[in-house]
């Protein structure tokens, strides 16, 4: 992709791709204008440029409902993206480039804004090189896959901080040559999945590539290596062990024709947000596939958003297309309790215990939120009860945890950051208040994300910036630390989050823009 690329043109390319490596086109665009909203959020007048580019009507409400749905996508693979990765796809690298096209293009939306520049960033990270990270979120990925995925990395640090910063001003510039295997300098894949052809003049077929072998999947040691390679998190480790080893061996004696008590898979994991729960709970999809309990293991993650329809009756037919969807991995919702209390939640939960009863043997449901609301959430419904044994508590981070954990995250942006910025951020930390809505992950990757904008801005003048000045974050890039309750979500008086403030996205970060956009709530 030039960085002259709209919205629009990455969006049809996101498309085309999907064709090719088998995921459904209206859901790889329906993710990507998600992405989009929510890279662009922070700036000034985005909405009406996201409305223009979607073609969509100009409505600054759809704009911000999807910005909602999307900002998980800013830490995280898109279901489409974890499910090609859960599989090992060597196809991965050639969407996971697409949907950083879609992010990059995102950033120029509206007038220009570092908040969005960090968020492209992470975005772009999030879908294309996380897996290179300590704590991968995409367990099954091969090491060619990989390694193609970090390639693209250093094309999108590049487009981002300074070489070429046309792609955010609207002003015209040369495309960069993308050295990435897979994919051509236009940003197209190549190779990578056999594309139909025309046939020679004399009638001969001609022959078809053959599709390259999935990466082997990992095994379940692996997978729990990984999950002990988790910034802090004992208790959950030490639970998330135990229930793989329960889970092995029931499926010895079954193998073996020994009777055995019905186990439920499903799992409720309590806690603040931010505290990892979607990134254990990816972790678990790879483990059960590895254990034979789940074809696939690609995790969907979704909120009341993506369940509950506008009226009663659709609200089913949503639900199930959601579940199905999920079928052959987990299902994640995210702040479950937002469900309860209402006859459209009602109408989603009685659905889901169906579709879970319908689906035992191939689906996980994995249910997360406060502690008090959730006891809630599973009280609504007697079906819940009984296939919802075990609870799984996320402790908050502590500071010295969330100095480690914003390090991962910068490398794994491929961003170097030294002592001097880590003991900024602890005394940053130090005076920030604890409470049941503080972001804790989200707080620091937030800080990031704005960070990142800040050093993208501060290169901005630089013809020919060092590959040393493109990837060091300084000090003054981490300006004014944001308020505590800016970034914490908090339950309003009808049981849902409420979000006064996101970093990054409302002045959390002083980066001295006056009048920052608005904002919807962050999913965890």
């Amino acid at each position: 992709m030039s960085t002259t690329d709209t919205l629009a043109t990455a969006l049809s390319a996101l498309e085309r791709v999907a064709v090719q490596v088998g995921v459904d086109p209206t859901t790889a665009r329906r993710e990507g204008e998600a992405l989009a909203a929510a890279v662009a959020e922070p700036s000034k007048g985005a909405f009406v440029d996201w409305c223009t580019e979607t073609g969509r009507p100009a409505s600054a409400e759809e704009f911000f409902e999807a910005a909602s749905r999307g900002r998980r996508y800013r830490s995280a693979p898109t279901a489409s993206m974890s499910g090609l990765a859960a599989v090992g796809a060597t196809a991965a690298p050639s969407y996971a480039a697409a949907l950083g096209d879609v992010a990059l293009a995102a950033a120029a939306l509206g007038t220009p804004d570092p908040r969005a520049t960090g968020n492209a960033a992470t975005a772009a990270a999030a879908q294309l090189g996380e897996s290179s990270v300590p704590r991968p979120p995409v367990p099954t990925l091969g090491d060619e896959v990989t390694s193609s995925l970090v390639q693209q990395l250093s094309v999108v640090q590049r487009k981002l901080a300074g070489l070429d910063l046309s792609g955010l001003t609207g002003q015209p510039g040369p495309p960069h040559p993308v050295p990435v295997e897979g994919v051509d300098p236009s940003g197209e894949p190549r190779d990578q999945v056999p594309v139909a052809t025309q046939p020679p003049p004399d009638g001969t077929p001609e022959p078809q590539e053959e599709p390259e072998p999935e990466a082997p999947a990992k095994s379940v040691e692996e997978l729990l290596a990984e999950l002990d390679a988790l910034v802090g998190l004992e208790d959950v480790k030490a639970e998330i062990h135990r229930q793989a080893a329960v889970l092995r061996v029931e499926g010895l004696r079954r193998e073996a024709g020994l009777r055995s008590p019905t186990i439920t898979r499903h799992l409720i994991f309590n806690g603040n947000p931010g505290t990892g729960k979607t990134t254990v709970a990816r972790l678990v999809a790879g483990i059960y596939r590895a254990l034979g309990l789940l074809s696939k293991g690609q995790l969907v993650e979704v909120d009341r958003s993506e369940l509950v329809a506008g009226y009663l009756g659709q609200t089913a037919m949503k639900t199930a297309e959601v579940v199905a969807s999920a079928a052959g991995g987990v299902l994640f919702i995210d702040e479950a309790y937002s469900l309860s209390g209402d006859q459209y939640g009602q109408e989603a939960i009685d659905t889901l215990v169906k579709e879970m009863e319908d689906r035992r043997d191939d689906l996980v449901v994995i249910v997360a939120g406060y502690p008090v609301p959730m006891m809630v959430f599973i009280g609504q419904n007697p079906g819940l009860e009984s296939r919802f044994r075990t609870t799984i508590d996320f402790p908050d981070y502590t500071d010295d945890e969330l100095v480690e954990i914003f390090g991962l995250m910068a490398a794994g942006a491929e961003y170097d950051v030294g002592e001097p910025i880590l003991e900024r951020l602890r005394e940053v930390l130090s005076g920030v208040e604890r409470g049941p809505t503080f972001g804790n992950a989200r707080y620091v990757r937030n800080i990031l994300e704005a960070a990142i904008g800040h050093h993208a801005w501060r290169l901005r003048d630089i013809a020919e910036p060092t590959l040393e000045e493109l990837r060091l974050l300084d000090v003054e890039d981490l300006a004014t630390p944001p308020e505590p309750e800016a970034s914490a979500e908090a339950l309003g008086p009808d049981g849902e989050l409420v979000a006064p403030g996101d970093a990054g996205e409302i002045g959390l970060v002083d980066i001295g823009e006056e009048d920052p956009a608005p904002h919807q709530q962050e999913s965890s």
